[in-house]
This record gives C-alpha cells, sequence and structure tokens, in this order.
C-alpha cells in the first residue's frame, strides 16, 4: 500500500490518513518534505483513522492516568492534550506503529476551534514529531533545540533559545545558498545530527500564522543530517555589529541543555517519552541530553556568537578565519 513518506529525525515515517483535514494538517507540517512510497518501508509507521469509538483496553494494566500497556502496547488518551488518541504497538525493535483517533474532550475540542494556530503546533508534534523524536530515541539519539547549517566553508551547529535570532540567521544563510537540517529541532548521537521536519517560522513569512507573530515558510535546501565542525552559541546582546568569540565547552553544554529544556516544542515531549518508555520497554525514560551535548561539545570547537543591531557581517563570513586556521 503506498503512502506518505517523510525522513525526519533520523527515521522514516509513513503517514497513512482517513481523515482529509488531518491530511492537509500534516502535508503541511512537512514543508515540502514528502514522498511516496511503500508503508513496509517506513521505521514508524502513523495511521489516522476516521473511527471515533475509544481504543479497547481491556486486559490491560493502568500505567498512568490516561494510559495502558500490554507487553509492548500502549494506549494514550488524549495524548498530551491534543484531542488524539494514540495507540503504539512496537514490532520488536525495528518498527513501531502509531495508530490515531480523534476523539477530543469538550475543553480540546472548544481549544481547537479558538486557538487554531496553537492546536496546529500541536497535533503536528502529537502525530509526526514525536513519535519520530521518541523512536529515534531508542536509537540513543537525544532532541536538541538546535539547527544545523551547511555553508561553503563550515558546518556550524546553532544553540539558542526562541526568539533571539536563528531562525533569521538560518533564513539569511539559506538565501545565499547554504543547505540546513532545520528551523529548531534535531536529535544528535554526539557526532552525527539529524533534522526534525517542520516549516520555518519566521517575521515576514507568508504562510499560516503562528504564535509570536511569526508566519511559516517553506524551508528550501533541506538535508536530512549534518555531522558539524563547530558548536556555536547565538547570544543578543547591546552592541552594534555581529562579532564572534571563542567560549568554553562547559558554557556550550550548558546553553544547548538549557535551550532544549526551554523549548516550547518539545514542553510535551518529556512527559511523552517517559510513558512510552514505561510502557514499552524500550528506550530510555529521560533521553540523554546532557551526554549528547558534551560529547559534541568535547568533540567540536566551541563559539559565541553575538548578535548586534546591524545584520553584519553574515555568519559564514565570520566563520571563514575558522576554516582557514590550521
Amino acid at each position: 500500500m503506498s503512502a506518505l513518506l517523510v525522513e525526519t529525525a533520523g527515521e522514516r515515517v509513513a503517514l497513512e490518513c482517513a481523515l482529509p483535514w488531518v491530511r492537509e494538517l500534516l502535508l503541511e507540517a512537512a514543508g515540502g518534505a514528502l514522498g511516496s512510497g511503500a508503508a513496509a518501508t517506513a521505521s514508524v509507521r502513523v495511521q489516522v483513522e476516521a473511527a471515533r469509538a475509544p481504543f479497547p483496553t481491556r486486559g490491560f494494566a493502568l500505567l498512568t492516568r490516561c494510559a495502558w500497556r500490554r507487553d509492548r502496547e500502549v494506549v494514550l488518551e488524549n495524548a498530551c492534550s491534543s484531542g488524539f488518541d494514540l495507540r503504539v504497538v512496537c514490532a520488536g525493535d525495528e518498527s513501531a506503529t502509531v495508530v490515531c483517533r480523534f476523539r477530543p474532550p469538550r475543553r480540546e475540542r472548544v481549544a481547537a476551534l479558538l486557538l487554531r494556530s496553537r492546536f496546529h503546533l500541536l497535533a503536528r508534534a502529537v502525530l509526526l514529531q514525536y513519535p519520530a523524536l521518541w523512536w529515534a530515541g531508542t536509537r540513543g539519539r537525544a532532541p536538541l533545540h538546535a539547527s544545523a547549517l551547511r555553508t561553503a566553508t563550515a558546518t556550524p551547529l546553532l544553540v539558542s533559545p526562541g526568539g533571539v535570532g536563528r531562525s533569521t540567521l538560518v533564513r539569511e544563510e539559506l538565501e545565499r545558498g547554504a543547505a540546513a537540517t532545520g528551523d529548531n529541532l534535531t536529535v544528535g548521537d554526539g557526532e552525527t545530527v539529524w533534522g526534525v521536519v517542520e516549516p520555518l517560522r519566521l517575521e515576514g513569512g507568508e504562510g499560516r500564522r503562528m504564535p509570536h507573530n511569526r508566519r511559516e515558510a517553506p524551508l528550501a535546501r533541506r538535508v536530512d543530517a549534518l555531522v558539524p565542525d563547530a558548536l556555536v552559541v547565538v547570544e543578543r546582546v547591546d552592541a552594534a555589529a555581529r562579532a564572534l568569540r571563542p567560549c568554553t565547552a562547559a558554557a556550550a553544554v550548558r546553553a544547548l541543555v538549557a535551550s532544549t529544556y526551554m523549548a516550547g516544542e518539545l514542553r510535551r515531549y518529556w512527559a511523552f517519552a517517559a510513558t512510552l518508555a514505561a510502557g514499552t520497554g524500550l528506550g530510555s525514560a529521560h533521553p540523554p541530553v546532557e551526554a549528547v551535548a558534551s560529547e559534541l561539545a568535547d568533540r567540536l570547537p566551541c563559539l559565541s556568537l553575538v548578535l548586534g543591531s546591524r545584520p553584519a557581517p553574515r555568519l559564514s563570513e565570520l566563520l571563514e578565519p575558522l576554516e582557514a586556521a590550521p
């Protein structure tokens, strides 16, 4: 059977959807990165059903409030307050199937109608991003709030909390021919980082309106994975021009770990991952974020990029001397 396929978080995810409005939501979430092919080739298979009945839990053990388990199968009711019930079934260590039904309680139904952008982000996370992130975690990868770029001279991993200006840096370099793993989220194992598929969210975009006065835009020249050669912490201070300077590995680790745990995109992920780990016995209940950040910082030069009031010089220009150094 043919399905929509997307490479995200280092996993191949197959999307099969019986609800047209959810299909449109997922097409939008993938930002043009979808292909088609056999669902059997995927490591994560997401099936959105039209059924409205609850998943049966007879014979299951209660795992926690609104969650039940049996062998390597978990049922989540109203997962992450999204309105979707999930049934997660693991086929050994090779693949997982996530069956989804939209059964919102009254509060979530009202929120979906009144807070459309919030609902879209939450539904995308629960149906696409979180299943891929969790399955990547069973392979030892950790979610990171960071963006990896490949310019003509360097492959930096850019780290900053939301709102500082990292997305703007990514867009600037993409417009000049760079490639990127994504806007906000990656997973890493200490050497390679894999992008999590999502649109860019920028001030001045032309796509769907999102929180914080941003709009979505497609991400051109997306690459599935990169091996960074520098860890760059992006900061905004009261300065005239941009400047790049060394920082300690400890400071870089702190920035990457703190940014990851502050990220709104991951706010509900930690409980999601812990529940599935407890219910299936697969993966870590707590992703190795600090261990992966420490391995990256120990292996790479760590730098601080100070953003001033002027959008110059470009990041790639600042990195050129680093590339030329012996």
